[in-house]
């Protein structure tokens, strides 16, 4: 990332830098800063009052320093009313700071003078760094006459041993975030299966995973039959990353993280109408923030054992696609006829799942822009979560929140697994009824769970942002990589579930019954 940020025990009046940044709410610059009211005279009110600044959360009023401060100019960040500052407020303010000072290159902040009451340091310093760097982002790869940011460096003012470390495990993390954003924005046809693994093992060198890579062959040896029988239309094949990082001592337990990864999805034969196809490079935006996460667990020092799964696929409508009525018999033994094959996301999860099942895994939470119907009923901005264990969904919920990601609980009515009845086989991959999607959705990858605690993020809506928001840039959005981050560093393995009757995995391999 372009953007380096440092911090320093230096006073603001000192920072040799283009601008210097500072907090304010309704009644002026907020902490050290209110020295600026002597400091710059009436130039503080006078511009401030020309402007219109009133201090309301992304605000900005530049004023000139003319001498009085080493820094060449001041720019007011709004934060509101600091007594209701959030922690993602400050998040936010970290991100306008990015924006305001894209065509300068050296800045200062005293923004963690805004830290709001009750959060440590340590917090506060990761959620400005990520919300600067985050608020910096910019994909340009493909841009002819892109313009790049200026800034180069931000120095956080004021900050402790405790801030400093905040910042520097949000630069990570953020880091990280970025890296999902890349991928995500990528156009499809530069992001086969096989170069998003070429794209994951340059990213994990060097991070203390283990990297497992399954082909096509070694997938019908494995009896991956969700993956395969999405795969065959595509003349690109899929592929299966198994990720694996174990920390040094003895783990606090081992967690799954299970992400999707078709890289395109036209729909299928179930072809997808042009609109509905635009956005469908971002359909591997799970698979992307799963391994991206799995970068940095080392560096973070987690104490729990983590596996990714991986399943990458391209969903196509050749001439070996399957078809609406085709059986695919799974890793599980299950056997599922597809009615629909845009709705695919499900059978290549289903294959991880059972395989993160069979690895004994102490519980699983899963990301995957799984239903439109999810973003009808919570919107761009929130994910759904639906889990079968009420300790582990509590405890991804908790994580989202820390992570400032937004995740709403879903119900995954027991009335509802009838309408996934079929006919031919053991299971259809879509209902028999059109309401409740994003639930009938969530069933059907709780039929791959066994006695697993497991949560299901269905992250279609905030996966991708419409339009600039703060610290979310149009586009791919990294949505998840901060969440899994959080849930591997304080996970507690739950209580496991009582055993269900299941199916012994069938011998026979390939796509079909």
């Amino acid at each position: 990332m372009a953007v380096t940020i440092t911090t320093s025990a230096q006073h603001h009046e000192a920072a040799r830098v283009d601008l210097l940044v500072v907090p304010a709410g309704p009644d002026g610059p907020i902490g050290e800063a209110k020295a600026l009211r002597r400091e710059l005279q009436g130039d503080l009110e006078g511009v401030a009052r020309a402007s219109g600044f009133q201090g309301r959360p992304g605000q900005t009023v530049v004023i000139p320093a003319s001498g009085r401060i080493a820094a060449k100019a001041v720019l007011l960040v709004g934060v509101g009313d600091p007594a209701a500052l959030t922690l993602d407020g400050l998040r936010r303010a970290g991100a306008t700071l990015a924006k305001a000072s894209a065509k300068v290159k050296k800045v200062a902040t005293t923004l963690l003078d805004a830290t709001p009451k009750g959060v440590s340091a340590e917090a506060a310093g990761q959620a400005l760094a990520e919300g600067i760097l985050l608020g910096a982002y910019q994909f340009l790869d493909f841009k002819s006459k892109g313009t790049p940011n200026a800034l180069e460096r931000v120095a956080v003012l004021g900050a402790g041993a405790d801030a400093k470390r905040g910042v520097t495990r949000g630069s990570a993390v953020a880091g990280a975030v970025a890296w999902a954003r890349d991928l995500i924005n990528v156009p499809a046809d530069s992001k086969s299966p096989e170069e998003f693994v070429a794209a994951a093992r340059r990213l994990l060198t060097g991070t203390g995973v283990t990297v497992r890579v399954w082909d096509e062959r070694k997938l019908a040896d494995e009896r991956m039959g969700g993956l395969i029988g999405v795969g065959q239309g595509s003349a690109r094949p899929p592929r299966f990353m198994k990720i694996t990082y174990s920390p040094v001592g003895r783990a606090r337990g081992h967690v799954a993280f299970v992400g999707k990864g078709v890289v395109f999805d036209s729909g299928g034969l179930s072809l997808k109408p042009a609109g509905g196809m635009e956005t469908m490079k971002t359909d591997m935006s799970g698979a992307a923030a799963v391994v991206a996460a799995m970068s940095v667990l080392k560096r973070l020092g987690v104490e729990t054992r983590v596996t990714a799964y991986v399943p990458l696929v391209e969903n196509m409508p050749g001439g070996r696609a399957i078809r609406p009525g085709d059986v695919l018999s799974m890793r599980s033994g299950t056997t599922v006829e597809v009615l629909n094959t845009d709705a695919e996301g499900r059978l290549i999860l289903a294959d991880a799942l059972a395989l993160a099942v069979e690895d004994g895994v102490d519980a699983i939470v899963d990301l995957a822009t799984l239903t439109g119907a999810c973003v009808v009923a919570l919107g761009e901005k929130v994910a759904g979560l639906m889990g079968n264990d009420d300790g582990w969904s509590g405890q991804v919920r908790a994580a989202a929140d820390r992570a400032g990601e937004p995740v709403w609980p879903l119900p995954l009515p027991a009335e509802y697994r009838k309408f996934l009845d079929s006919e031919t086989a053991d299971l259809r991959n879509i209902a028999t009824v059109n309401f409740g999607g994003a639930l009938t959705a969530g069933i059907f990858l709780e039929q791959f769970v066994g006695d697993r605690p497991w949560v299901h993020l269905d992250i279609a809506g905030p996966s991708r942002a419409s339009g600039d928001d703060g610290y979310l840039l149009k586009g791919g959005t990294g949505f998840g990589v901060r969440t899994l981050i959080e849930v591997a560093e304080d996970f507690s393995a739950p209580a496991a579930k009582a055993a269900p009757a299941r199916r012994r995995p069938a011998p026979r391999k390939g796509a079909r019954r």
